[in-house]
């Protein structure tokens, strides 16, 4: 009885691994990266299956085929992985972006031209009378001008 239970068992251990190796042995390790793709749903995901198991040995024991084929379906570029744009497609975009700076500039140009004067406000004096009237009115009494020993030169930014 106890004989019959470690044959079961035994088994049961053996069967997954001798069809993960036959099923890997169905698709060729060598150049995973040009067949997955003409690959079944099926075949990919019994070849998951048995690189998976693959992995649980030592590192050291498995050859480089079965190394790379075990990064390739992992990390390699399909499924959700595969890149959107071809290859290439880089110069394209640079260059679109290169021509809507160059728009929005011109536009920017345009409209600056037919812009009116410089407001009466942006000039020195009335920056000054902004920074004494902030002082009065003690605003910002821990950083700005109405702080104690501020060295700053408020709300003058105009150099008129």
């Amino acid at each position: 009885m106890a004989s019959q239970l470690t044959r079961r068992a035994a088994s049961s251990i053996i069967r997954p691994q001798i069809r993960a190796a036959s099923s890997v042995a169905s698709v060729s390790l060598s150049n995973i990266e040009a067949s997955w793709k003409g690959l079944s749903p099926a075949e990919q995901e019994s070849t998951f299956k048995a690189l998976e198991e693959l992995q649980k040995k030592d590192w050291k024991e498995l050859s480089i085929d079965e190394k790379k084929a075990a990064y390739y379906v992992a990390f390699g570029p399909h499924g959700p992985r595969e890149p959107i744009l071809p290859p290439g497609s880089g110069a394209k975009t640079v260059g679109a972006v290169a021509l809507a700076v160059t728009a929005a500039f011109g536009l920017f140009s345009i409209v600056r031209s037919f812009g009116s004067e410089v407001p009466k406000t942006v000039n020195k004096e009335w920056e000054e009378a902004a920074t004494q009237r902030a002082i009065e009115q003690k605003q910002d009494p821990f950083t700005g001008p109405a702080s104690e020993g501020y060295k700053g030169k408020g709300y003058v930014v105009s150099k008129k």
